[in-house]
């Protein structure tokens, strides 16, 4: 018992340590180790297996069923194990032990932490081996979205998807939910007949529609990569161990928009080693998918918009097939490692498009990544834009900016410049082996390279790498990408804008996605009706298919207050949830009082469509408490 009180104690502290380490925390190592946003005492007690026992209940909005969890003891004598979670209904819980089979335990659920949730504490006889929970979770429940038919592509059926990332795991699973702990696991899914259930986990595209199914992920893997969906999915291969999973009348479309995925495999196993996956897979989520993509390993989930019709905006499978390597086989081991996630995914990223798609489509691309980074540092304050973020007392959401992505990319990008790239892609090579299935810190990083890239004296001094890793803003040495192509766009812009050239005289037959992006964003900001009219009616910017274009072309329809895009604005916001487009316009809209008038009105019908971390960044924007 007295354990049992210690544990309470520790999980009523860990709210109050996340103002930092202090001098009683030990060595400063232990403190950048510690996962603020997680209740679990991992270094006590730690789950190494989840076996997943649930029905998915569309008519109630539930998951329910058991979490069973195998542990091992670090600490002798430990037997409180405190899990994470975040709205859940505990119905039981039980110890079980190889010689008693399972037993009531004694078990209690503190008081809720707006962000972190509430910890649940077992506590467990000394010859206890697993402990299973019984539970349901809530019908908002952060990491699950629940879609009617009328939601969904095919209009006929549900749908359900789980987004755990960055801590919405405990959200639907009772279990440590830090990055820093690795799991395997194992799941009976339940549906209604006729709806297929995916995990992030090894898939049967074969297996019969009869609403029973089984998975298992041999891989250790954090907590957040844990995913589920279930709707009315179809299955295309796209070559010996890449397929694509999306409702029946949109599988077509996807299976030809991802038909390079084989190829960008074997451009990053010839760079970065073997792909240690088995498969890999990709599910197209519908459109409420609050995010581009997410790096589920097996099975990345992805949003609809990027379904371009050219292969134009296929970066983004690029990007989550590099998760392979980097996040999901080196993990950050805490929210605020997690540049070592995102840069190096972003620097990856680039060399698969590079190696498939070529040099001046990366550098397109790069040229926008740069662009995106400064719009965030200009809006970010000082100590957001630092690499190594300080995200105490904060939602680990708050650190989701351009700065771990871009600004981690251009520090690993000097770094390659001051290396070269043959000895540089041998070291990050090196780096994904000597780490591989292991959750690491950015000290952990920097040590490597300290002894294994910046052992030379030389290269050390070229590279500033503190200063990229704990100052605001950008070093000096930042590299610049640059792109003919965008300067050829460039010119066009300006001599429209000049009034030199009509816009139907402009020559854009072959220019790429890429190409008008970058023409829309250096237009001049304000731009007479007439302007406005003259620009669509030559390239039908209003009504274009392109999510992304006409992401950009519907803000500067805002920001001219350009009326005949009205409808489209609205038909986008009420149809799309991916929360890069549509937050963007929300937020300009609301800039007037007029235009905060008409966001409220569409957001009131749109709402209900939108994911809970969608609506978590709106709500406040638009003061919503309907």
């Amino acid at each position: 018992m007295l354990r049992f009180l210690l544990a309470l104690l520790l999980t009523c502290a860990v709210v109050a340590c996340e103002s930092g380490p202090s001098a009683t925390d030990g060595p400063a190592e232990d403190a950048a180790r510690r996962d603020l946003h997680s209740y679990a005492n991992s270094d006590e007690i730690r789950v190494t297996h989840i076996e997943l026992d649930l029905e998915v209940r569309f008519d109630e909005r539930r998951l329910r069923g058991s979490a069973m969890l195998s542990f091992d003891r670090l600490e002798e004598g430990a037997d409180a194990l405190i899990l994470d979670t975040r709205d859940l209904t505990i119905t039981a819980v039980e110890s079980w032990s190889p010689t008693g089979g399972f037993d009531a335990a004694t078990f209690s659920l503190a008081e809720a932490d707006p962000v972190l949730g509430a910890p649940l504490t077992l506590v467990l006889p000394p010859e206890a081996t697993r402990a299973r929970v019984t539970y349901e979770t809530s019908p908002g429940a952060s990491g699950l979205q629940w879609l009617t038919p009328e939601q969904t592509a095919g209009r006929e059926q549900p749908f359900m998807f789980t987004q755990s990332q960055a801590i919405h795991a405990r959200s639907w699973i009772p279990l440590q939910d830090s990055p820093a702990v690795r799991v395997t696991y194992g799941a009976r899914i339940r549906t209604p007949e006729g709806l297929r259930a995916v995990m992030s986990a090894a898939n049967d595209p074969e297996a019969a529609a009869d609403g029973d199914y089984r998975f298992d992920m041999p891989q250790p893997i954090p907590s957040y990569l844990i995913a589920l969906a279930a709707g009315d999915l179809a299955f295309r291969s796209l070559g010996e161990r890449t397929g694509v999973y999306a409702e029946p009348s949109v599988v077509d479309a996807a299976a030809d928009e991802f038909a390079d995925t084989e190829s960008m495999m074997a451009a990053t196993e010839r760079l970065y080693g073997p792909y240690r996956w088995e498969r890999y897979d990709l599910l197209v989520l519908p459109p409420s998918f609050p995010f581009g993509g997410m790096e589920n390993p097996r099975l990345t989930f992805a949003t609809p918009t990027i379904l371009a019709g050219d292969r134009s905006l296929v970066s983004l499978v690029a990007h989550e097939l590099a998760h392979s390597w980097s996040g999901n086989l080196v993990t950050n081991a805490t929210w605020r490692d997690f540049w070592l996630n995102e840069g190096f995914t972003v620097y990856l990223e680039r060399r698969i498009v590079e190696a498939v798609y070529g040099p001046d489509r990366e550098a397109m691309e790069a040229v926008l990544g740069l662009r995106a980074l400064h719009a965030d540092l200009e809006r970010l304050d000082a100590a957001d834009q630092i690499l190594h973020v300080d995200l105490a007392r904060r939602d680990p959401d708050a650190g989701m900016t351009q700065v771990p992505y871009e600004k981690g990319a251009l520090f690993l990008r000097r770094l390659e410049e001051a290396a070269g790239r043959e000895r540089f892609d041998a070291f990050l090579r090196g780096y994904f082996d000597h780490f591989a299935f292991r959750s690491i810190t950015t000290a952990d990083f920097l040590a490597y390279a300290a002894e294994h890239l910046l052992a030379d004296e030389a290269l050390a001094g070229a590279v500033p790498v503190e200063e990229w890793v704990r100052a605001p803003g950008l070093p000096a040495d930042a590299p610049r990408p640059a792109s003919a192509a965008f300067d050829v766009v460039e010119t066009a812009a300006a001599a429209w804008a000049g009034g030199a050239v009509r816009a139907a005289d402009l020559e854009t037959a072959a220019w790429t996605t890429h190409e008008w992006l970058h023409f829309l964003a250096v237009l001049p900001e304000r731009l007479e009706r007439a302007r406005m009219v003259e620009l669509d009616a030559a390239f039908g910017l209003t009504g274009s298919p392109n999510a992304e274009i006409a992401h950009q072309w519907l803000l500067i329809a805002i920001r001219n207050a350009y009326r005949p895009a009205d409808a489209r604005l609205e038909r986008y916001l009420l149809g799309i949830g991916r929360r890069k487009l549509i937050l963007p316009l929300y937020a300009a809209l609301a800039a007037t009082p007029d235009g905060r008038e008409r966001a409220r009105a569409i957001y009131r019908r749109a709402r209900p469509g939108y994911h809970p971390i969608a609506t978590g960044s709106i709500d406040p924007l638009l003061g919503w408490d309907e």
